[in-house]
C-alpha cells in the first residue's frame, strides 16, 4: 500500500462542522475511557486509528466526504489518547489530602492550559522535525494508510465496515462480561494465596478485557518484560519480605500488606532509573536531530507562495497564544496559593513557575516530538517527562523554601509542585501526539495550520469530560493511598509514584531503601536490556519490568497474556495477502475491548455514587462465589477464543488488497 505524497487537494471538504462534530463526540467518549483505563493500569490506548475508522464508517454516508475530512477528524480524536494522560498527576493532589475531588475549572484550566502551549510549543517544530526530516513516525505512517485505504482503496468502504463492526463487538462482549462481573454472576479476579516458608505470596489474575486489550496493544516485548517485572515483585522479593515482616493475619493481608508497603516502592526505584536513562539515551540524537534538521530548513530555498501543505498557524500568533495562554496558568496558580501559608511568596513562586512551564515546555516540546517520531508516540516515555518534572519542580521548591516547614506549608508545596508539572505535563502529552498527527496530514495532503487548530479543539473537548469523569470515578471508587480510599480504589500509580516522589523530596517521608534497591536493580535491567538488544533478542524495557513490578499481579498477568495472543494473531495475520489489514482488525478488536469495559467501569461508577452502595448491581449473594469463580474464567476463555476467530474470519473473507 502506498502513502499519497502529491501536491494537496483543492477544493474540497476539511475543516467542517460535522468533522468538528464528530470529533468532538468520539474525543469525549475515549477520553472518559482512557482515563478511566489510565487510573485502573497506568497505561492509556492511542485513539487515531480507531477514530479514523468510526469516521470513515460515518462520513461515507455523506457523498461530498473527504480524506481531508476524516484527517481531521482522527485529528481532534487523537487529544483523547494523549490528554488524558494528565491523569497521572492530577489525582495526586487527591492522595495527598489537598483536594477532595476535582473542582471543574481548575482541572480543566490545567488540562487546557498545558494542551494548548503543547500545540503552540511544536508549531514551530513542524518542518524540523516533520518536513525536513527521515524520522519514520510509525503510528503518523499507519493512519495515513487507513486513510487512503478508505478513500481510495476499491473495497475501501468494506474494510471500514468490517473494522466498526470489530471495534463495536469487542466493546459490546468487552462491557457485557463486565457486567456480568457486577451482577455477580461471574467472578471479576481469580486469586489464590499460599505460604512460601515462613513468608507468603500468591498468583491473581483479573479477568478483564481491557487489560487483554492492552496487552495486545503494548506487544510482546513490554509484555514480556512486565512478566519479568511480576515474577521478581511477587516470587521473589514478596516471599523474602514477608518472612521478615511482623505483620500478622492471613496469607493474602500479609502479601497485600508487604506489597504496598515495600514492593512498590522498589518498583518506583526501578522506574525512576529506567526513566532516566530512556531520556539520557536518546538526549544526544534529541539534539543533533533538531539542530541538523533547523539547519536544514533555513538553507531551503522557498517561493513567495507557499503551498497549502506548508501553511503553518503564523508564527505571531503561536507567540501570542502561547504568552496569553501563560495567564490564566499565573492567575490558576494564584488561586492555588492564595490565603495560604506561601502567598506571601506568591509573586517569586508564580514567576518562577511561569519561567519553569516556558522553558522546560519548549524543551519538552522538542524532545517528546522528536520521540514521538522515532518511535511513535504510544511507546514514548512521557512517564519519565512527568517523573523528572516533579523532582525538578520539587528541588526548585526545596532551593526556595527547604525541607524543615510546617506540615500545612509542606502540603501546599506538593500541591504546588504536582500543579506545575500537571501543566508541564500537558505540554509533553500533546506535543509528542501533534507532530504524529502533522505526519499523518502530510502524507495525505492536509493543510497544517487546519490540523493545529482542530487539535486546540480536540484539547477543549477532551478538558470539558477530563474533570468530570475523574470526580466520578473518585467519588465511586476512590484511589489507592489517598485518605479512605475502600477496597475497589483504583491504582493510579503513575499519580501515587510522582506524589510519593514530591513528598520525599519535599517532606523526607520516602521509604528511601526500597528506592534505593529498586534503583540498584534498574541498573541491572538496563544492562540486560542493551545486552538482549546487542545479541537482537527480545528486548525487555526496563520502564516495563518497573511497572510490572509497581502494579498487583492481578493487572499484570492479564497484559501479559494479551500480549501473546496479540503477537500470536500477528503472525497468523504476516501469513495473509493483507497482512496490514489483518493486524488493524486486530488493533480494532483490542481497541474495542478497551472501550467497552472502561466506558461501562465510568457508567458504573456514575451508579455506584448514585446508590451510595458497592456492589448496585448485585442480583445474587456470596454464597454464589464458588459457581461465579468457575463460570468467569470459563466464559472469559470462550468470549476470547470467539472474538479472535471472528476477527480472523473477517480477514479471510475480505478481497485481496489492490
Amino acid at each position: 500500500m502506498s502513502i499519497s505524497t502529491d501536491t494537496p487537494r483543492t477544493g474540497v471538504a476539511e475543516l467542517t462542522i460535522r468533522g468538528i462534530l464528530l470529533g468532538g463526540i468520539i474525543t469525549l467518549l475515549f477520553t472518559a475511557a482512557n482515563v478511566y483505563l489510565g487510573l485502573k493500569v497506568g497505561l492509556t490506548f492511542a485513539t487515531s486509528i480507531p477514530a479514523a475508522v468510526i469516521s470513515m464508517a460515518v462520513l461515507r454516508l455523506f457523498p461530498d466526504s473527504t480524506i481531508l475530512e476524516n484527517n481531521i477528524v482522527q485529528t481532534i480524536a487523537s487529544a483523547a489518547g494523549t490528554l488524558a494522560a494528565i491523569i497521572f498527576v492530577l489525582p495526586g493532589l487527591v492522595i495527598i489530602g489537598w483536594w477532595h475531588g476535582f473542582p471543574f475549572v481548575t482541572t480543566a484550566a490545567i488540562t487546557a492550559t498545558g494542551g494548548i502551549l503543547g500545540v503552540m510549543f511544536s508549531v514551530p517544530l513542524r518542518r524540523a522535525l516533520v518536513v525536513d526530516t527521515d524520522l519514520p513516525y510509525p503510528e503518523g505512517r499507519a493512519a495515513a494508510e487507513v486513510l487512503e485505504v478508505g478513500s481510495a482503496a476499491r473495497d475501501g468502504g468494506a474494510e471500514s465496515a468490517k473494522g466498526l463492526s470489530v471495534l463495536i463487538r469487542g466493546s459490546l462482549a468487552s462491557a457485557g462480561f463486565a457486567l456480568l462481573t457486577q451482577m455477580k454472576l461471574a467472578a471479576a479476579e481469580a486469586a489464590r494465596w499460599f505460604r512460601v516458608g515462613a513468608g507468603a505470596t500468591g498468583i491473581s489474575g483479573g479477568l478483564s478485557f481491557a487489560l487483554l486489550g492492552v496487552g495486545h496493544l503494548v506487544g510482546l516485548s513490554v509484555g514480556m518484560a512486565q512478566l519479568v517485572g511480576m515474577a521478581t515483585g511477587w516470587w521473589i522479593l514478596l516471599p523474602i519480605l514477608t518472612a521478615h515482616s511482623s505483620v500478622g493475619g492471613s496469607a493474602e493481608e500479609l502479601a497485600n500488606t508487604v506489597f504496598r508497603a515495600d514492593v512498590r516502592f522498589f518498583g518506583a526505584g526501578v522506574i525512576g532509573v529506567a526513566a532516566v536513562w530512556t531520556l539520557v539515551r536518546i538526549a544526544r540524537p534529541v539534539v543533533g536531530g533538531v539542530a541538523s534538521a533547523i539547519a536544514a530548513s533555513r538553507a531551503r530555498q522557498t517561493g513567495a507562495t507557499m503551498a497549502l501543505t506548508e501553511r503553518d498557524l503564523p508564527i505571531g500568533i503561536v507567540a501570542i497564544v502561547s504568552l496569553a495562554t501563560l495567564v490564566p496558568i499565573g492567575i490558576l496558580l494564584w488561586s492555588v496559593i492564595a490565603g495560604g501559608p506561601l502567598a506571601a511568596q506568591g509573586v517569586l513562586l508564580i514567576a518562577g513557575a511561569l519561567v519553569f512551564v516556558a522553558v522546560i515546555g519548549l524543551m519538552i516540546a522538542a524532545v517528546c516530538g522528536y520521540m514521538a517520531g522515532l518511535i511513535g508516540a504510544s511507546n514514548s516515555p512521557v512517564s519519565a517527562i512527568g517523573i523528572l518534572s516533579i523532582l525538578a519542580a520539587s528541588l526548585m521548591l526545596v532551593a526556595l523554601f527547604g525541607r524543615d516547614n510546617p506540615p500545612e506549608t509542606s502540603q501546599a508545596l506538593i500541591a504546588y509542585a504536582l500543579i506545575v508539572t500537571g501543566v508541564v505535563f500537558g505540554v509533553a502529552t500533546i506535543s509528542n501526539d501533534n507532530l504524529q498527527d502533522l505526519k499523518t496530514g502530510q502524507l495525505v495532503g492536509a493543510t497544517p495550520w487546519k490540523q493545529q487548530v482542530a487539535l486546540v479543539v480536540g484539547v477543549c473537548f477532551g478538558s470539558l469530560v477530563v474533570p468530570i469523569v475523574l470526580d466520578l470515578l473518585n467519588t465511586a471508587f476512590g484511589f489507592a493511598g489517598a485518605p479512605g480510599a475502600g477496597p475497589q480504589a483504583l491504582a493510579a500509580p503513575q499519580a501515587g509514584l510522582i506524589s510519593a516522589l514530591a513528598k520525599g523530596v519535599l517532606g523526607g517521608d520516602l521509604n528511601w531503601p526500597m528506592l534505593r534497591w529498586g534503583a540498584l536493580a534498574g541498573v541491572g535491567f538496563i544492562a540486560l536490556d542493551e545486552v538482549l538488544g546487542r545479541l537482537k533478542l527480545l528486548r525487555l524495557p526496563p520502564l516495563a519490568i518497573g511497572i510490572g513490578i509497581y502494579l498487583p499481579m492481578a493487572v499484570i498477568l492479564p497484559v501479559t497474556i494479551g500480549s501473546v495472543l496479540g503477537w500470536c494473531y500477528d503472525r497468523w495475520s504476516d501469513r495473509r495477502a493483507d497482512a496490514e489489514g489483518a493486524k488493524r482488525l486486530g488493533v480494532l478488536l483490542a481497541t474495542g475491548m478497551i472501550v467497552g469495559e472502561s466506558l461501562f467501569g465510568v457508567a458504573f461508577a456514575g451508579v455506584v455514587a448514585a446508590t451510595n452502595t458497592d456492589s448496585p448491581l448485585a442480583v445474587v449473594g456470596e454464597g454464589f462465589g464458588p459457581a461465579a469463580l468457575i463460570a468467569g474464567p470459563l466464559l472469559f476463555t470462550a468470549l476470547t477464543w470467539w472474538l479472535y476467530r471472528r476477527a480472523r474470519g473477517l480477514v479471510t473473507s475480505a478481497p485481496a488488497a489492490p
